[in-house]
């Protein structure tokens, strides 16, 4: 089997991907060309949210890459990627505040944060081999409904994973945004610039959950065929 038209499924949700990740890309190339009002970089941004909010064990840090921001919990480290660790622009004072909030969903044990920790493993194990499992379950005759179920089983890990990437991505973007706002990092419609930045980023998990259920449902379709 080479084609199955259950794969005609799948094209809207990579419309939608690749559409949310234009958005995202040009919404923060927009406001990287518009500096902040105070002046400071990504790095400063995220040291002085995280001086501010008693946080003194996360240390900031530049990573290689574009868009490759991340706090990683076990390191106890904000990574910026450098455009944003260095940058005084408005989309880099959003990213790095976005990470702080993320470090402070690990200080106050938010718990969708540690469910979706734990749930990295098996995301990662079902995002690799469940799809592939379901095709070699198609070729194997009378074992093959068991590798197509197990391999489906696994890929419900990847839609939880999603599933519970959304409020934890959303909750960190409005802790950045109250932030911002209460410290004064960024002033007036500055604000409204952040939250535009933040809110395209956000889209793109809402993107990448929907193409995973539409995946989900693809598998299904194979099988029961």
């Amino acid at each position: 089997m080479i084609f199955h038209p259950s794969y005609l499924l799948l094209i809207p949700g990579m419309v939608l991907m690749f559409w949310a990740q234009n958005r995202v890309q040009s919404t923060y190339r927009k406001y990287a060309n518009v500096r902040s009002s105070m002046g400071m970089t990504g790095a400063e941004v995220a040291e002085t949210i995280l001086k501010r909010m008693g946080v003194n064990d996360v240390r900031v840090e530049p990573v290689a890459g574009e868009l490759t921001d991340h706090y990683d919990p076990s390191a106890k480290a904000v990574r910026l990627s450098e455009v944003v660790y260095g940058s005084d622009s408005l989309a880099a004072a959003a990213v790095a505040a976005h990470e702080c909030g993320h470090v402070l969903q690990d200080v106050r044990g938010y718990k969708p944060m540690n469910v979706r920790a734990a749930l990295v493993p098996a995301a990662n194990l079902g995002s690799n081999i469940g799809p592939m499992l379901v095709i070699a379950g198609l070729f194997l005759g009378s074992l093959g409904g068991l590798f197509i179920n197990i391999g489906i089983v696994l890929f419900i890990a990847v839609i939880l994973f999603h599933l519970v990437t959304l409020p934890v991505e959303f909750d960190a973007s409005n802790r950045a945004l109250k932030i911002i706002d209460n410290l004064g990092i960024l002033q007036g419609e500055e604000n409204q610039a952040a939250r535009k930045v933040l809110n395209a980023a956000a889209f793109t998990y809402v993107a990448t959950a929907l193409y995973s259920v539409l995946q989900l449902v693809q598998l299904l379709m194979l099988r029961n065929d």
